[in-house]
């Protein structure tokens, strides 16, 4: 059973000009909320681009997690995907797009397809009592953050 989360925010600036935020991974410490207690373990300075490794630590719900993900999609301005490799999911795909706006400004678009691990009777529950919830917080978040990132 697979689920999926979409955000939109309309960021200042053209795609040229938010992209290269986006695609330094250690500015997601930046927009990650602090009860996650996330940081970037890959040692930087890191070029990214497809094929890059991204190794992660982060606290959910107090239990320590390391998340590995590889870059599967590199078109900058426009667009760079991520898949989980090891972590907390059976499935974690996550799109990034950029579209450029009248008035210089950028769409910026985050769309997450994941599925829990477990059993369906498991995975449905873990939807509904844990994982949308901590997903819609973790977004809400990063909508306030990058609202003072990117000021106008």
């Amino acid at each position: 059973m697979s689920f999926m989360m979409i955000a939109e925010q309309v960021l200042p600036g053209e795609p040229e000009d938010v992209f290269p935020f986006f695609s330094d991974a250690f500015n997601l410490e930046q927009i990650t909320p602090p009860w996650l207690r996330f940081r970037v373990l890959t040692p930087g300075p890191m070029a990214v681009g497809e094929g890059t490794l991204i190794d992660y630590r982060l606290a959910l719900h107090g239990v320590p997690l390391w998340w590995n993900t590889r870059i599967t999609g590199w078109d900058p301005p426009h667009r760079f995907s991520d898949e989980q490799i090891s972590g907390p999911y059976r499935i974690w795909k996550h799109l990034h797009t950029f579209e450029r706006l009248d008035g210089g400004r950028t769409l910026a678009r985050d769309r997450v397809e994941y599925r829990i691990r477990g059993g369906r009777a498991l995975q449905a529950l873990a939807q509904r009592v844990l994982v949308e919830r901590d997903l819609r917080a973790i977004f809400a978040y990063r909508r306030r953050r990058l609202a003072e990132i990117f000021p106008g």
